[in-house]
């Protein structure tokens, strides 16, 4: 209903579809302590996500889609000839009507491969990205 009245108030499409934000904001998506280097990196990534979804075509098709940072368990890597220690993202997008029971959007593997590896590369921090593919329930949409 309340897209409805969005689109009959002439509101702009993007801001009438936009995917909800949780109320704690950022907060719920750094499962740790949240600072201001965490939330940077998790912005730059979850700014990479959306993009790649809206150029597949995917937004709209998409109730919610965020990337999730876990900074407490940093995975190990290699960029060049070292090795690295750095934090793991969850990239996750859920299908629903109703937001009480969701499943996990099956993503075309090449916008997942495009995701992972431009997040890798053009986020500093990020050396591993996974994909979270659970249905709610058991899981709810949000992390925290």
């Amino acid at each position: 209903e309340v897209r409805a009245l969005g689109l009959e108030l002439g509101l702009p499409h993007e801001r009438v579809f936009r995917h909800p934000f949780p109320g704690p904001g950022l907060a719920v998506r750094i499962v740790g302590e949240v600072t201001p280097e965490r939330a940077r990196v998790l912005q730059e990534a979850d700014a990479i996500f959306i993009e790649e979804i809206r150029k597949a075509n995917l937004y709209d098709k998409i109730a919610q889609a965020f990337v999730v940072l876990l900074p407490d368990a940093p995975s190990v890597g290699v960029m060049g000839d070292c090795r690295t220690y750095e934090w793991t993202c969850v990239l996750r997008a859920v299908e629903t009507t109703d937001f009480m029971t969701a499943d996990w959007v099956r993503l075309p593997y090449d916008l997942v491969a495009r995701c992972s590896t431009r997040i890798i590369n053009e986020v500093k921090g990020i050396n591993r990205v996974t994909m979270d593919v659970s249905s709610k329930p058991p899981a709810t949409i949000e992390w925290e």
